[in-house]
């Protein structure tokens, strides 16, 4: 299945990125990419990931989100990661990266820390 994303725009200009199937090398991690950079051209620096429907990712999608970390927090922003699976923040932890990310389960609570 290939990477589906979706984004809304919520409260205090922040974006949620609504994300379903495999974040792999290939296609998915343009498809990512490039909805980062028509966001930062239009000024967005805050966003939320939602993982929930994510069901896998390898090593160049573990990347990939941080490109999006890197390229968000050199303009001021941040990026918050929601309702990633078991399977998703076992990888984040074998990786180190959960001291990068802040994992939220509640998109309210992911939004209102971005606004922080």
């Amino acid at each position: 299945m290939d990477l589906m994303l979706e984004t809304r725009k919520v409260e205090g200009g922040a974006v949620v990125f609504d994300m379903s199937g495999k974040l792999c090398s290939g296609e998915p991690l343009l498809v990512l990419r490039n909805q980062v950079k028509l966001l930062v051209e239009e000024g967005v620096s805050k966003v939320v990931i939602n993982l929930g429907n994510v069901s896998y990712i390898d090593s160049s999608g573990l990347g990939e989100l941080i490109t999006t970390y890197t390229t968000l927090r050199n303009r001021n922003g941040a990026v918050n990661l929601l309702k990633p699976s078991k399977r998703i923040k076992d990888l984040l932890q074998m990786s180190k990266l959960l001291t990068v990310f802040s994992l939220f389960d509640d998109e309210a609570l992911a939004i209102a820390s971005l606004q922080s």
